[in-house]
């Protein structure tokens, strides 16, 4: 085939042209002896870039023309903000065989990113968003070959390596969480209901939640064959918490886990239950105690949707009979003791719940934080459920479940830094689909 100057002139020894969709791209080849068919057999050894007319040769890694000068955006005509996401992400390792890269990593991580905030649930989704915007995409890469499909969309997020997409995940949230002032840390986990495939498990991970700034800090994904328990460890090991307090429901209730936290210079608040039975019904018994001299508490009221809500809360710092008793858990400074008492139409339920901490702050302070863990319920795991549909995801092969959880708590994350008061998820989502303008503002957001 003869191909036209401007695209042959960039040819050299050991590279070949390939024209594909009308667009040309050059190759680094090799040679290998065939003892079989007995003859050199040609070896593709990666891509160089691909040729314009108009631009000449676009090295591999480059949306413009020439190279892309240190700190500017990716982007092809450097609109009015950066997106902080793609400036993280386009880092990311291409798993794809040279010939299956028609559409760059940075396309299809943006036509994903702008689906997700949009509404879109699945691979379809994704695809159809991106026919209907492509106008919109063309503002920050060439889509040259248009959008890619839902089966290609489908296969590069299979096939994505979930531990490197974490990394980068944390590297782009860190400066975020930075700038809002993190204070209580809650771990949760949350499985994905529908991600079960038949083969493994459903999908199950924990969270790090920033429970004032609404942000997810990280996650890490929990083993087929274990449990929180074993995962905890894992996210402690690259998670800031110094400084910080770290609230965790009874499973996390662990002297290994408390002892990992003191080391990395935080605090907990641990929920206490039946898991912990023999340290459990040692704290009920000593609050029980009708000799014990109560200290004094704080009591807290709550008004809204119908309900009073009441709250009393207690702390003692007297610990050294249960250092001697449980030997292990040395790093309790205080036991909680709340109640809580409910009227609802008529109705009153009451609830006692225990806690242990390696703080020894006020009551209403230990409330406080008590309380902000509770966000990770109703910011993250509800607006996951309710607002996403999390747990009704079809997504469930291979790496998929894994990187596109991770790709709802990007978009929750932009989603809490860019709506205003009052506002919901669910509607703002709505108006990134209706409006470009939203949409921009909201991926154009900046972590610093």
């Amino acid at each position: 085939m003869k191909h036209p100057d401007w695209a042959v002139k960039f040819k050299t020894k050991n590279t070949e042209l390939r024209l594909i969709r009308g667009r040309y791209y050059l190759y680094n080849i090799t040679s290998k002896w065939d003892p079989v068919k007995k003859r050199p057999q040609k070896i593709t050894l990666g891509a160089v870039g691909t040729i314009t007319e108009e631009h000449g040769l676009i090295p591999v890694g480059m949306s413009r023309k020439g190279p892309i000068p240190k700190g500017k955006s990716v982007f092809k005509d450097s609109p009015r903000d950066e997106t902080a996401f793609l400036d993280t992400f386009g880092a990311l390792e291409d798993p794809r065989s040279t010939r299956n890269q028609l559409y760059s990593v940075n396309e299809i991580l943006l036509l994903t990113l702008c689906a997700v905030l949009c509404g879109a649930e699945g691979w379809q989704d994704i695809e159809d968003f991106g026919k209907a915007k492509l106008p919109f995409l063309r503002q920050y890469f060439e889509y040259a070959q248009g959008v890619p499909s839902d089966d290609t969309i489908r296969r590069f997020y299979r096939s994505l390596n979930p531990s490197e997409f974490e990394r980068l995940f944390r590297e782009w949230v860190e400066c975020l969480a930075k700038t809002t002032g993190t204070k209580v840390i809650a771990i949760d986990g949350k499985c994905s209901r529908r991600s079960y495939d038949g083969e493994g498990n459903m999908l199950h991970m924990i969270s790090a939640f920033s429970t004032e700034a609404r942000i997810v800090l990280g996650q890490e994904k929990v083993s087929d064959k274990s449990n929180e328990i074993t995962a905890i460890p894992k996210m402690l090991d690259w998670l800031d918490v110094k400084g910080h307090i770290i609230t965790i429901d009874a499973m996390g209730c662990q002297h290994a886990i408390a002892t990992q936290i003191l080391k990395r210079e935080g605090d907990y608040i641990f929920s206490l239950k039946g898991n912990q039975e023999t340290l459990a019904r040692d704290v009920q018994l000593y609050f029980e105690d009708p000799l014990l001299t109560k200290p004094t508490s704080f009591v807290d009221y709550d008004k809204g949707h119908g309900r009073i809500e009441t709250r009393e809360c207690w702390v003692v710092t007297d610990v050294k009979w249960l250092h001697d008793s449980h030997p292990k858990w040395s790093t309790i400074k205080s036991l909680i003791k709340i109640e809580s008492t409910r009227e609802l139409k008529g109705k009153i339920s009451k609830e006692t719940r225990y806690y242990m901490s390696s703080l020894t702050l006020p009551p209403e302070k230990i409330l406080k934080a008590i309380r902000w863990h509770w966000g990770i319920e109703n910011s993250l795991h509800w607006i996951l459920d309710m607002s996403f549909n999390e747990d009704y995801s079809r997504i469930r092969k291979e790496n998929a479940p894994h990187i596109m959880a991770i790709f709802r708590h990007v978009a929750l994350n932009l989603l809490q830094a860019a709506k205003k008061e009052r506002q919901s998820i669910k509607g703002l989502r709505k108006l990134c689909g209706w409006d470009e303008s939203t949409l921009q503002s909201v991926i154009s957001h900046k972590s610093s």
